[in-house]
């Protein structure tokens, strides 16, 4: 009975002081309170009773970003969201010097967000989101680096405009297609003004060529299927007689 006994207070000891580490993980092991350092991947070996390991993953971490009440720097009220990619570079570091990196990266990128999008204005958060999100990264792995954090990437994934802007915006936008509509409408007045009076100063020079024109009308009209053509007369043929009869 007694070796029963042994054999079971040896079977958990050795249960306690094995750990197997995958790849993508790290054990950070504390002695007595005091750091020793990370180990792994593979087989770790720990000191029962005097030995404390914390395990940490090295994996890409993606991080929702809840939406955040931010007014721009145009006094515009938006709610923006945002992801953060996030790795931890140094096990150690991410233990001893933060209490919960995953609570205090949160906090930070939530924080962060508000700030840079409250020195932005709207149509630069609009059209402008790469330059928003370098500047978000940056300020983030500045601020994780003490961590052992490196941050990767942030994306602005939305952001939700109040209704009273998105029917401005859409007013804003039919007035642009309109402006643009009559802009290119009163070009193409203006070139074929200057075409019209390049053919008549060409016509001027040659008279036939008004009479050419005259017949190509009439052939036109003729392909209608129409019943009735018209022939205009020049009021120069009338003249002709009328100054006969006067003679």
């Amino acid at each position: 009975m007694g070796l029963i006994a042994v054999g079971f207070v040896i079977i958990v000891i050795l249960a306690n002081a094995i750990r197997i580490m995958r790849e993508y993980e790290r054990g950070v092991i504390f002695r007595l309170g005091r750091l020793i350092g990370s180990k792994g991947p593979g087989l770790i070996l720990l000191i029962p009773i005097v030995d404390r390991m914390v395990k940490v993953s090295l994996r890409m971490i993606v991080m929702d970003v809840p939406p955040q009440d931010v007014i721009t720097k145009d006094n515009v009220s938006v709610k923006v969201n945002a992801v953060v990619y996030f790795r931890v570079m140094d096990p150690s570091k991410a233990i001893t010097e933060v209490e919960d990196y995953m609570y205090a990266t949160s906090q930070l990128a939530q924080t962060t967000l508000r700030s840079v999008l409250g020195e932005s204005e709207l149509d630069e958060l609009l059209s402008g989101r790469e330059k928003i999100n370098s500047e978000l990264q940056q300020l983030l792995d500045k601020h994780t680096d003490p961590w052992g954090i490196k941050v990767s990437n942030v994306e602005v994934k939305h952001v939700d405009l109040p209704s009273e802007m998105q029917r401005a915006m859409a007013q804003q936008a039919e007035a642009e297609r309109e402006r643009r509509a009559k802009v290119i409408k009163a070009l193409g007045e203006l070139q074929a003004s200057e075409k019209l009076s390049q053919a008549a100063e060409i016509i001027g020079r040659f008279p036939a060529a008004i009479q050419l024109r005259y017949l190509q009308t009439l052939t036109d009209v003729a392909a209608e299927n129409n019943s009735t053509t018209l022939f205009p007369i020049p009021i120069d043929f009338f003249k002709m007689f009328m100054d006969k009869k006067q003679a």
